[in-house]
């Protein structure tokens, strides 16, 4: 894969007709949900009529149950409205690294993977796993995975930092409690209509082989890629795929969507002038703690959202979260 594209500037859309066709699919989808909130308040409305005309308690456990699902209806939708961001509708690349801590954080690790697949399960959305390396003993050090469903990384992008946790540590025979940290890194699938100007001098390329599951083919060829962006230190691998041409296609096209990011992000005006990010995964650095000893509680320190239900945040009910981040961002509110 040709690395160095021809485009003017950073990034280039080229196929204005797929934007087009995907905004109009969007208002179609807002129009239908308007049309559904509407019938939905206009039934609850007629079930409170009846109610008092008959006079008929036994619908009031009916309507309650009927303005919680309106009320929760209701909330989504708000929440949708506040993708507007460029690439929001897109899929998302979701890496999860292992911070300090040997096993303690692997685990941790392990148990975000798994949070966000049962997250996006009750969303309707499907995981692809592009890279994964185990632990030394237990958990992950790293993974990779796409999440793909509409308005992903929309979702997503909430849970991009450093995410901290507190427990009494099942690895330690003192049983005693336990701090471990996990880094996240978010970015959007770009579309193939969006381009970036990458020089292949600036490229590193190490191949080696696939760790993970996968078969007879797993082990027996060096498939897997690692592609280093030299100026960025940005590094980005892939293993998923059966060749190594389609890995190192796939590990590009997520290097494109990191640079693309950074560089709008940081308004440069040169791919040079891009260093990455450095954010330590460790103390004083996280985004959200999840607190399982002596108490039970998950807290987002942006948003001061809060939840003492932590086994159910990781089981997947992160949606509160992710529901209070997009309203700070777009309004500067917090709960």
């Amino acid at each position: 894969m040709e690395a160095k594209l021809e485009a003017p500037g950073f990034w280039n859309n080229t196929d204005e007709s797929q934007l087009v066709m995907k905004e109009l699919k969007g208002l179609k989808d807002a129009l239908e949900s308007i049309n559904n909130l509407e019938t939905h308040f206009e039934d609850i409305e007629t079930l409170i009529e009846m109610a008092e005309e008959e006079q008929d308690d036994s619908l009031i456990e009916e309507i309650s149950e009927s303005i919680n699902a309106f009320t929760e209806e209701f909330e989504n939708f708000r929440i949708e409205t506040l993708l507007s961001e460029e690439f929001d509708a897109n899929n998302a690349v979701i890496t999860i690294h292992a911070g300090a801590g040997g096993t303690e954080s692997c685990d941790w690790s392990e148990m975000l993977y798994r949070m966000y697949v049962r997250w996006a399960e009750k969303k309707g959305f499907s995981v692809e796993v592009l890279d994964f390396l185990d632990g030394d003993e237990a958990g992950i050090k790293t993974v990779t995975f796409q999440v793909n469903g509409t308005n992903a990384y929309g979702y997503l992008k909430s849970e991009k930092g450093v995410h901290r946790l507190v427990r009494i540590s099942p690895f330690n025979a003192a049983g005693k409690r336990q701090t471990s940290f996990a880094s996240l890194d978010v970015m959007p699938e770009l579309d193939d209509n969006i381009t970036v100007e990458i020089n292949e001098d600036d490229l590193r390329i190490d191949t080696y082989r696939s760790s993970g599951a996968g078969g007879q083919h797993i082990n027996k060829t060096s498939s897997a890629v690692r592609i280093t962006h030299i100026p960025t230190g940005v590094v980005v691998q892939c293993q998923n795929e059966r060749s190594q041409h389609s890995n190192k296609d796939k590990a590009m096209k997520m290097l494109m969507s990191k640079l693309y990011l950074i560089k709008k992000q940081e308004n440069l005006d040169k791919i040079s002038d891009i260093r990455g990010e450095i954010t330590e995964n460790g103390f004083g650095s996280q985004i959200r703690s999840y607190v399982l000893q002596p108490y039970t509680m998950v807290k987002d320190h942006r948003t001061n959202f809060e939840s003492g239900n932590a086994q159910a945040v990781l089981d997947g009910g992160i949606d509160g979260f992710i529901n209070a981040y997009l309203k700070w961002v777009n309004t500067g509110q917090q709960d």
